[in-house]
């Protein structure tokens, strides 16, 4: 068989270990498979199953290595999931990397890795300065219109990060009305402005301090419990519970118990469980943040 047939047939069998309880394929990582395990029990737990999973792939690249083939690809998931009466679609799009020997894949892994913050910068402002800002209604319908919108692509007017959450959402929240403030300064209040940025655009553990902390402009309130949330609101996660925050999302949608979807970036994903124990970044020392984004 060609490469492309062999690819095609082992994309068709890693789509089913993420319907069925097929587990142990060793062509994919530890951490791999032991999301794929983690993810059916939490659809047990919630009494959904997935009635219906489409799969579509592109190739972006092909290399040879001595005697190996290693081939680049995008992969699109989509799941119809039923939870008890209620219907929803999941999606995701990742990057993968499946590497072929002798007409077999001896490997597949992601291109991406999911949780990953980047560099380290101040956890919050200090000594923020408040300044008379114009009041604003946070649209929460055109924020989750955004995420919809924009969780498989890039919008061309804002620059496109390796690490991509925090600036997703960051987007979201401005399509939503929030104002922005700080500019120039880099370290100050959150903006974007002529390919340019403030740390807390970007980097998810300074949004997750903003958010707590900003007295004006975008703010968050803290609340205890994700079914707490409602749409347009943000989660902020810390997957290795050091302190450290690492990824955040937007909540567009509830499930049949109250608890939130989500939508995010690096990883691509759509209408995703809230909690991330599907993710290959989580851990059980995961900690949350759970931020209703009030009106200014």
């Amino acid at each position: 068989m060609d490469w492309l047939t062999i690819l095609q047939q082992y994309i068709e069998e890693h789509n089913a270990s993420y319907t069925t309880d097929i587990t142990g394929d060793k062509r994919i990582t530890t951490p791999e498979s032991n999301a794929i395990i983690r993810r059916a029990r939490s659809m047990k737990d919630r009494n959904a199953v997935i009635v219906n999973a489409q799969v579509k792939a592109k190739i972006v690249d092909r290399t040879t290595e001595a005697d190996k083939e290693i081939i680049t690809y995008w992969i699109q998931r989509s799941y119809l999931i039923k939870q008890t009466l209620k219907f929803y679609v999941e999606e995701c799009l990742e990057k993968r990397k499946a590497t072929i020997k002798e007409n077999e894949i001896i490997k597949d892994e992601s291109a991406i890795t999911e949780g990953f913050t980047g560099i380290n910068l101040p956890e919050r402002e200090r000594d923020e300065e408040v300044v008379p800002m114009p009041r604003y209604r946070y649209n929460r319908l055109e924020a989750v219109k955004y995420a919809e919108r924009w969780w498989n692509s890039h919008n061309p007017v804002y620059k496109l990060f390796e690490n991509d959450c925090t600036n997703f959402i960051s987007q979201c929240l401005h399509a939503g009305g929030a104002p922005m403030r700080g500019y120039p300064n880099r370290s100050k209040g959150w903006w974007y402005r002529s390919n340019n940025w403030s740390y807390s655009w970007s980097v998810a553990n300074t949004m997750r301090w903003y958010l707590s902390g900003s007295k004006q402009g975008l703010r968050g309130e803290e609340v205890r419990a994700p079914e707490l949330l409602i749409p347009g609101d943000v989660i902020c996660y810390d997957f290795d519970g050091d302190g450290r925050w690492q990824h955040n999302t937007i909540v567009v949608a509830k499930d049949e118990m109250g608890m939130p979807l989500v939508n995010a970036h690096t990883h691509n994903s759509r209408m995703r469980y809230w909690d991330y124990t599907d993710s290959t970044a989580y851990t059980p020392e995961i900690k949350y943040k759970f931020f209703k984004i009030v009106d200014g």
